[in-house]
């Protein structure tokens, strides 16, 4: 089997799939206004860079042509004036000085060679500097140039043979005024293309602001009305582009607004059309009970059946009128001060027909809230019958204190409940996955519901866990803020 050379790269297919993956799910996450404004300030980016380096390259070439121009014009005449005044009788002295009389307007640094002398007229350039290659470019025969650096130092070495002689002339002009000039107008257009960058990452910052203030407002909204406000509306604006957007949301809106208002009303009316009829069943079953003695074995059963139903039937009226209150927006706190060790210990004793433990620290014993009692106590009332109907009873009531809360925990040792029903259980009518086992005596999914109204209307919190010992059984905490004058 061949091996991989080392060194090489192994190519592993799927790799540059997934690193691309991780950098589009990252995109992904960023908000649109910041992709919005990255978008614009990359563009930019990228045509600033565009344009920085071809007016750069452009620059540097006319700079440099002009003065290759220069230069080789002056390289020819010298070149010329040595090839008409050079003899092969003439000294060395005399070369010196034809050397020495070169015209170098550009600074440049003539260079003679007369068979193996060398005659210069600066030491900043001289015969040892002359590349190589060069030299034996012009040696046989041909003119050259070529650019490099001398001691850190940017040349134009430009070298013409003279035929007949056994000579050759070269010139090197310094290049390092271009050079300083580019260094300079390098760092003014990375400055320039920088300050566009920063100018235009603002106008991309107010464009996104100005473009998507739409979309913001929109989903303000959602979540104005998500949160129960309902007359939440959009204002058309002046983008006539969002005008119908705008109409659609708002009459959207309108009907959800006049469709769960109907259904309040509905269901409002309808308990209080109830409670009517109810009472008077009451009362006949009230008075039927009176007579239950006189009654045969069958008549008995078929009453004790019909009062537990009717029981039942006068709760469920109660919580949906409880409910309808929340709905329409008429609920409200009646608020009283009182010790709240106390007040549970009393709650608990009328909800449970047995004790039930209550456990509290001596810090938490003095503890003074102010709160609904009638509320409160519905809530401990439904969340201990809720443990007698599904759990076989609480263990024990917790009284908690954390900070400028105050916690109210009711366990039981019962199944539990499962972790996707623990948020669903306090939705109206939901009876987890029990429903199905209720007999007469259970409710109809509307208690921890209302639990989580009351909580709500205290600005506290209600929430469903495990117990914290590992034993099994379902833990319910209320968490309410204490309020104390």
């Amino acid at each position: 089997m061949s091996q991989p050379l080392e060194g090489s790269e192994v190519h592993r297919p799927g790799l540059h799939s997934r690193m691309w993956e991780r950098v589009g799910s990252r995109t992904r996450k960023l908000k649109l206004r910041t992709r919005f404004i990255l978008a614009f300030v990359l563009t930019t980016l990228v045509l600033s860079g565009l344009l920085t380096v071809a007016v750069f390259a452009l620059t540097r070439q006319n700079l440099l042509d002009g003065r290759e121009n220069d230069a080789l014009a002056t390289v020819g005449f010298n070149a010329s004036s040595v090839s008409r005044r050079l003899r092969p009788e003439t000294g060395s002295e005399a070369l010196q000085n034809l050397v020495n009389t070169l015209a170098t307007p550009e600074g440049s640094r003539p260079v003679l060679r007369v068979g193996d002398d060398w005659f210069q007229q600066s030491f900043e350039f001289e015969s040892g500097n002359i590349n190589e290659r060069l030299r034996r470019t012009v040696e046989s025969g041909r003119p050259a140039q070529m650019r490099y650096r001398v001691r850190d130092k940017p040349f134009l070495v430009v070298g013409i043979p003279i035929p007949g002689l056994n000579a050759s002339y070269y010139e090197a002009t310094p290049l390092d005024e271009i050079e300083d000039t580019l260094g300079s107008l390098g760092i003014i257009l990375a400055g320039a293309s920088g300050a566009v960058t920063l100018v235009s990452a603002g106008v991309g910052f107010w464009a996104s602001r100005r473009l998507l203030r739409p979309l913001v407002d929109i989903g303000e909204a959602a979540q104005s009305i998500a949160r129960g406000n309902l007359s939440t509306r959009l204002e058309a604006g002046t983008a006539q582009e969002l005008v119908a957007l705008t109409d659609s949301f708002n009459t959207m809106v309108g009907a959800l607004q006049n469709r769960i208002a109907r259904d309040e009303r509905f269901a409002s009316e309808v308990s209080h059309e109830l409670r009517s009829p109810l009472m008077t069943l009451s009362a006949s079953v009230e008075v039927m009970n009176t007579r239950r003695a006189e009654l045969p074995e069958r008549a008995r059963t078929a009453l004790d059946l019909l009062t537990e139903d009717v029981n039942r039937f006068e709760h469920l009226v109660e919580d949906l009128l409880e409910i309808s209150r929340f709905d329409v927006g008429t609920a409200e706190l009646d608020p009283d001060l009182f010790t709240l060790l106390e007040f549970v210990q009393n709650a608990v004793s009328i909800s449970s027909p047995t004790d039930i433990p209550i456990i509290c620290d001596p810090t938490t014993a003095r503890v003074r809230v102010r709160a609904d009692k009638r509320r409160l106590v519905q809530v401990i009332d439904n969340l201990v019958s809720n443990a007698q109907k599904y759990a076989g009873g609480a263990t024990s009531v917790v009284l908690m204190r954390r900070g400028r809360e105050i916690e109210i925990i009711v366990e039981d040792a019962g199944p539990g409940v499962a972790a996707e029903e623990r948020e669903h259980i306090f939705d109206r009518f939901s009876r987890g996955r029990q429903g199905g086992e209720r007999g007469a005596s259970t409710g109809v999914g509307l208690g921890l519901a209302l639990v989580a109204e009351h909580v709500r209307l205290h600005k506290g919190r209600v929430w469903c866990e495990n117990r914290p010992d590992g034993r099994s059984g379902a833990r319910f905490v209320v968490r309410l803020p204490i309020v104390v004058p």
